[in-house]
């Protein structure tokens, strides 16, 4: 038996990077998984890569309230009910120049990164509470740790995201039985950083990708994804309300690197 048989779980994000490598592990450990990403060729190649078990794919913007409360009735449709969902979509922004960035890109950024996964709670929560227990694990970074690691918008919307997740887990879901954590990636080959990697290998400097953590190495993708399994299994029935770093070491210590002027 895999260690999710039975549970029926939601990941957004799915298209890529930490998303997909999830649906593919929760679906190989006997999870039934909706798929959710914002592109349609995307979430169909995830799920078509998807090795035993049960994906399917959904199209969806995960800062939309009319597309979460429809991702969520379909799985629950589909499967009959929910056990786990990933609020994992995201989006960097970029590296912007604090007085070069406009209202307009903080608010596009806090809607994917922050207001997403409030509105993955407010409508997964309630059918876990129902049953008395449930998993929600939200993508935070780093970079809502401590500086550094993100810029100005990205690093709040992460650090907004741990926030959330600890204040839902003892104001909202307080003696319910439904668990919550935060999941905080270092740097991970994925869509988002590609191309810091493409960068480094076009100056013949990837051996310098990862350097500052004690590991001297880039995370990948399932490696996140292992994380994201642990948290949905009832292995971790006793966790909660957490921000776990999975990022080689970076954020023991406070590495700093002068700004580039």
């Amino acid at each position: 038996m895999g260690r999710l048989s039975g549970k029926r779980a939601i990941v957004t994000g799915a298209g890529s990077g930490i998303g997909r490598a999830t649906v593919q592990l929760f679906a190989a450990e006997g999870a039934q998984v909706l798929a959710v990403d914002r592109s349609e060729a995307a979430v169909a190649e995830t799920v078509a890569a998807v090795s035993g078990g049960t994906a399917i794919a959904h199209v969806a913007d995960a800062g939309s309230e009319a597309d979460v409360e429809a991702y969520v009735a379909r799985a629950v449709a589909e499967f009959g009910g929910l056990d786990v969902i990933y609020a994992n979509a995201g989006i960097s922004g970029g590296l912007v120049p604090l007085f070069e960035q406009s209202v307009e890109h903080w608010q596009e950024i806090l809607r994917v990164n922050l207001i997403g996964p409030f509105l993955a709670m407010k409508y997964a929560a309630p059918h876990l509470i129902a049953q008395g227990h449930g998993s929600i694990i939200c993508t935070a970074s780093v970079a809502g740790l401590r500086a550094n690691a993100g810029g100005n918008p990205y690093s709040a919307s992460k650090a907004g995201v741990i926030s959330l997740v600890q204040t839902t887990a003892n104001y909202s879901l307080y003696g319910t039985g439904v668990r919550i954590n935060a999941i905080c990636p270092g740097l991970i080959e994925t869509g988002m950083t590609q191309s810091i990697f493409e960068r480094a290998r076009a100056h013949g400097t990837t051996d310098k990708i990862g350097q500052l953590n004690p590991l001297q190495r880039p995370g990948e993708p399932r490696e996140i994804a292992a994380m994201a399994l642990f948290l949905a299994s009832d292995e971790a029935s006793y966790v909660n309300g957490q921000a776990i770093a999975v990022d080689g070491g970076l954020s023991s210590t406070h590495p700093f690197t002068k700004p580039r002027r």
